[in-house]
C-alpha cells in the first residue's frame, strides 16, 4: 500500500460543493489502495476576510494574535472536509498543524518549519483513517500557534510528504499544471509536462502563483518529487523533479510576471566600504524582502544603488532607509517609484545557449516597452517595466521564444 499526500488549495475547497468534490476524490484515492493524507488551505477568500476583520478592530495587530486569527481559516476547512468524508461513508480525522506534529520557529506570520514528528499521523493512518491536516500552520517553541506565510499550505504538504516518506505528493489546485505563462495573460500558453526544481523555484520567486517558493526550496533540499495538477479533473499535471540531462535541450521553460513591485533608489552613496552594508542591513533587520539589486558605476566618489521590493513594504522601507542614510552626507537621498512590475524568462537551457537576453530585449524593444532594470542568473533573465506594460511584455517575450507553439531547443 502506497502513501499519498494531496494538498488542496483555497479555490479547490472554495465552497461546500467543492469540499464535497474533494471528499469524493480523497475517498476514491483511498479506494485504489492508498493511504491518504490531505493537507488543505482556507476556503478561497476567507484569509482576506480575516485580514479585513483584523484591520477593522486594530490599526496594528500583534503578529501573535494574527496567527491565532488566520489559523482558523484552515481549521474550518479541515473540519468541513472530515464531515463530508464521513457523510460519504469514509473515515476521516482532522488535525491542526500542531496536532500533526509540525514544529516551527517563533517568527509569527512567517514561521519556518523546524521539525515534524508525525507519530499521531501514522497511528491514524494505520487505523484506516484518511488524515486531514490544516496547512499553513504549526506550533512555535512556546506552544503558541504559528503560521507559515502566504501559500504556506504548499510548504505544509511538501514537508509532511518528506516526514512520512510519502510515495507521491500532489499539489491540487484550480489549474491542471504549470504553464509556460499565466494563461489568463497569454492565451496560447502551454502546460509543461515536467520541470526542474531550479526552474520551478525561479518561476515561483518571479511571480508564478502556482507554488510558494519556500515549498519548492524544501522539496529540492529533501528530494520530494511532486506533481502540480487540477482538483477539478484527472488530467496529468506537471511533475517537479531533479534536473535531468535532457531538460537542458529546452532553452526557455516559461515566462512569469509579478505585479505590485516598487523600485527604491538610494542616490549619491559614498563609494566606500561599509555603506552598502549599512543600507541592506537596515532593510534586513526590518524583515523586508528585496529582489533585484543594481549598483551604478562610481563617479566622483559616489554611486547609486537601486533595488526592488513588494510595494506593500515600500513605506516601511522608506522609513528605515531614511534613518540608515541620515549621516551619509547631504547629497544622499532616497527616491521611490511605484507602478512597476517584473517579467522573467526562465530555463536551465540558458546556461549553455547564448543570445537569450538579446532576444528578450529585442522582443520588448520591438513593442516599444522600456526596460527600467535588468537582473540575470544562469537560468533567468528578468526585467522591470511599467506595470501598465507588464501583460504586453509577457506576451511578446512568450511569443518571441515561441513558447505558445513548442519549446525552443538548443542547437546540438
Amino acid at each position: 500500500m502506497s502513501l499519498i499526500v494531496q494538498k488542496y488549495g483555497g479555490t479547490s475547497v472554495g465552497s461546500t460543493e467543492r469540499i464535497k468534490n474533494v471528499a469524493r476524490r480523497v475517498i476514491a484515492t483511498q479506494a485504489e489502495g492508498h493511504s491518504v493524507i490531505a493537507v488543505v488551505s482556507a476556503m478561497a477568500g476567507v484569509t482576506d476576510n480575516l485580514l479585513k476583520l483584523a484591520s477593522e478592530v486594530s490599526s496594528n495587530p500583534t503578529k501573535r494574535e494574527m496567527d491565532v486569527l488566520l489559523a482558523t481559516g484552515e481549521q474550518t476547512t479541515i473540519a468541513l472536509l472530515a464531515m463530508a468524508i464521513d457523510e460519504l461513508g469514509g473515515n476521516a480525522v482532522s488535525l491542526t498543524g500542531a496536532q500533526a506534529g509540525i514544529a516551527t520557529d517563533g517568527d509569527h506570520t512567517k514561521a519556518r518549519i523546524k521539525n515534524i514528528s508525525p507519530k499521531e499521523v501514522h497511528r491514524l493512518l494505520d487505523d484506516g483513517n484518511i488524515v486531514i491536516i490544516a496547512g499553513f500552520q504549526g506550533q512555535a517553541p512556546d506552544g503558541r500557534i504559528s503560521t507559515l506565510g502566504r501559500g504556506g499550505s504548499d510548504l505544509s504538504a511538501i514537508a509532511m510528504a518528506s516526514a512520512v516518506g510519502a510515495d507521491r505528493c500532489q499539489i491540487l489546485t484550480d489549474v491542471d499544471g504549470v504553464y509556460t505563462c499565466d494563461p489568463r495573460v497569454v492565451p496560447n500558453a502551454r502546460k509543461i509536462d515536467e520541470i526542474s526544481y531550479d526552474e520551478m523555484l525561479e518561476m515561483a520567486s518571479s511571480g508564478s502563483k502556482v507554488m510558494q517558493s519556500r515549498s519548492v526550496e524544501f522539496a529540492k533540499k529533501f528530494g520530494v518529487l511532486f506533481e502540480v495538477c487540477s482538483s477539478l479533473n484527472t488530467n496529468p499535471g506537471t511533475v517537479v523533479m531533479e534536473e535531468k540531462p535532457h531538460m537542458e535541450a529546452v532553452v526557455i521553460r516559461g515566462v512569469s510576471l509579478e505585479r505590485n513591485q516598487a523600485k527604491v533608489r538610494v542616490g549619491n552613496v559614498p563609494d566606500q566600504p561599509g555603506f552598502a552594508s549599512r543600507i541592506f542591513r537596515a532593510i534586513a533587520d526590518a524583515g523586508i524582502i528585496i529582489d533585484m539589486i543594481v549598483q551604478n558605476t562610481s563617479e566622483d566618489g559616489v554611486t547609486d544603488i537601486s533595488f526592488t521590493l513588494n510595494s506593500n513594504e515600500l513605506a516601511q522601507a522608506k522609513e528605515v532607509l531614511e534613518q540608515a542614510v541620515g549621516d551619509f552626507g547631504e547629497g544622499t537621498r532616497v527616491t521611490l517609484e511605484e507602478g512597476v512590475a517584473k517579467v522573467s524568462a526562465v530555463g536551465i537551457g540558458m546556461r549553455s545557449h547564448s543570445g537569450v537576453a538579446a532576444d528578450m530585449f529585442t522582443s520588448l524593444a520591438d513593442s516599444n516597452i522600456n526596460i527600467k532594470m535588468i537582473s540575470t542568473s544562469e537560468i533567468k533573465t528578468a526585467v522591470i517595466v511599467d506595470e501598465a506594460d507588464v501583460e504586453e511584455a509577457a506576451r511578446v517575450v512568450h511569443d518571441g521564444f515561441g513558447l505558445g507553439d513548442k519549446p525552443i531547443l538548443a542547437e546540438s
